[in-house]
C-alpha cells in the first residue's frame, strides 16, 4: 500500500492530517492554515484529503487476459512487417514525386509487401482461432475444446468412482479376514 493511499484510508478512524507546505495558505502537517496547529475535524479532514491527494491512477483488474503466446507471436510479426510495408509505400511516394529512378523498384516492393502484410493480418487471425478452439477459451456449443473438457471430465470422473470401488472391496476383504476386533 503506498503513502497515499495509506493517507485515504486511515486504518484506526483517526482524523487524516495533511501534508501540504506551511506558507502557502493550505494546511500543513499539523492541519492548521499557515501552521498554526489547530486540528482537522475527522470528516472535514477526510474530504479535504481526498480533494488534495488523488491517487495519479486507479489499478482496475484487467477486463481481457493476456494473449496466448503463438497470438502475441504473430501479432508482433504482423505489426513488424505492416510498419516497414507502410515505410516501403512512403519512400516509393517519395521516389516517384522525385522521378527517381528507384521508383518502379519501389513501387514493386511496396506491392509485394502489401500482400505480405495482408497475409500476416490473417495469419494472427487464424492463429488466435485455432489457439481458441485448441485450448477452450471460445465457449459456444460448436468449440471442439468444450467437448474435449467434457470427455476428460467424465473419463476423470470414472476413474474416481473405479478407485473408490476398489478401495471398498480392500476394506471389505480385510474386514472379512479379521475373526475378532481389538
Amino acid at each position: 500500500m503506498g503513502t497515499a493511499q495509506r493517507r485515504l484510508a486511515p486504518e484506526d478512524g483517526a482524523a487524516v492530517r495533511s501534508t501540504v507546505r506551511p506558507g502557502t495558505g493550505a494546511p500543513d502537517r499539523r492541519g492548521a492554515p499557515d501552521g498554526r496547529g489547530a486540528e482537522l475535524s475527522g470528516a472535514r479532514a477526510r474530504t479535504q484529503q481526498s480533494a488534495q491527494y488523488r491517487p495519479l491512477w486507479v489499478e482496475e483488474p484487467a477486463k481481457r487476459y493476456r494473449m496466448a503466446d503463438p497470438v502475441r507471436t504473430a501479432s508482433v510479426r504482423a505489426v513488424i512487417i505492416i510498419a516497414v510495408t507502410l515505410i516501403q509505400a512512403m519512400v516509393a511516394f517519395l521516389c516517384t514525386l522525385a522521378q527517381s529512378w528507384l521508383a518502379f523498384p519501389m513501387v514493386i516492393s511496396s506491392v509485394a509487401s502489401t500482400v505480405v502484410a495482408t497475409w500476416s493480418a490473417v495469419d494472427v487471425l487464424v492463429t488466435r482461432q485455432v489457439w481458441n478452439q485448441r485450448n477452450g477459451v471460445v465457449s459456444e456449443p460448436s468449440s471442439t475444446a468444450r467437448t474435449l473438457r467434457r470427455e476428460r471430465r467424465a473419463a476423470r470422473r470414472q476413474e474416481r468412482a473405479a478407485g473408490r470401488e476398489q478401495e471398498r472391496i480392500r476394506r471389505r476383504a480385510s474386514k472379512a479376514g479379521q475373526l475378532s476386533h481389538p
